[in-house]
């Protein structure tokens, strides 16, 4: 990848994008469209493909606010550790865990634009993350945390990643998903640990505010702990119905 294809991309990020606060996690402030299928058109146009995806790291998506809420609130549960975000998009949740604390973290995305936007984002917060722009289901770099947001929406894909973070829980890392509840979520072999009224964007989930949880995998045996983190139940009042 050119310096040069890097520079466009960010400057057609800057011109199609406003900065703004995240609803939801307003400690952080990220680059956002104001429609997606206009900012998906004019993508295509300036890079001359069709079928190019859809621009996810344009947007704060209820999961990903979910998620970032969860862990700034929560510094325990990354402060120190190496910290993998998984499908980053915009790097909203690799953000959280770097104010929360995370000694190294990694913002991981295949979309060049996304990878483009989490360095346009991290310099706007003035953060410091990794972005990593390879494919990286199936590996274990020994990440103590691993965050999800908003992937489950393709059904491959959804069954692929379901098998690899399940791996890495086994492993010992502690493995957070936040997820509205999408289609291919893995419901069965979650358990929910936290919800969230989330702030959205109507054109993209159709609601003004959209419930989101926080999950993690569901072990009966082990009490619902992984990396040292047991979590205990809370009463059904404010957000939290578990907590780590």
């Amino acid at each position: 990848m050119t310096i040069n294809l890097i520079a466009n991309r960010a400057a057609f990020i800057r011109a199609n994008t406003r900065l703004l606060p995240v609803p939801h996690a307003p400690e952080i402030s990220l680059h956002v469209a104001d429609d997606a299928t206009e900012l998906w058109q004019k993508t295509e146009e300036e890079l001359g493909e069709l079928g190019l995806p859809p621009p996810f790291w344009a947007f704060a998506w209820s999961g990903g606010q979910a998620l970032a809420r969860y862990v700034i609130d929560r510094p325990n549960l990354v402060r120190g550790r190496r910290v993998l975000d998984f499908a980053s998009g915009s790097g909203l949740v690799a953000f959280a865990a770097r104010l929360a604390g995370a000694a190294e973290v990694e913002a991981n995305d295949i979309d060049a634009f996304a990878l483009a936007a989490i360095g346009l984002n991290a310099q706007a917060n003035g953060l410091s993350v990794r972005v990593v722009g390879e494919d990286l289901i199936g590996r274990d770099e020994d990440w103590d945390v691993v965050l999800a947001a908003d992937v489950f929406y393709e059904r491959e894909l959804a069954s692929h990643v379901t098998e690899w973070l399940l791996a890495l829980e086994r492993r010992g890392a502690c493995v957070l998903i936040g997820d509205p509840g999408r289609s291919y979520l893995p419901q069965n072999k979650l358990v929910a640990v936290a919800r969230y009224e989330v702030p959205v964007t109507r054109s993209l989930e159709d609601a003004d505010i959209k419930q989101s949880h926080i999950w993690r995998f569901h072990h009966p045996a082990s009490g619902d702990s992984a990396d040292g983190l047991t979590c205990r139940t809370e009463t059904p009042s404010g957000n939290s119905l578990l907590t780590c």
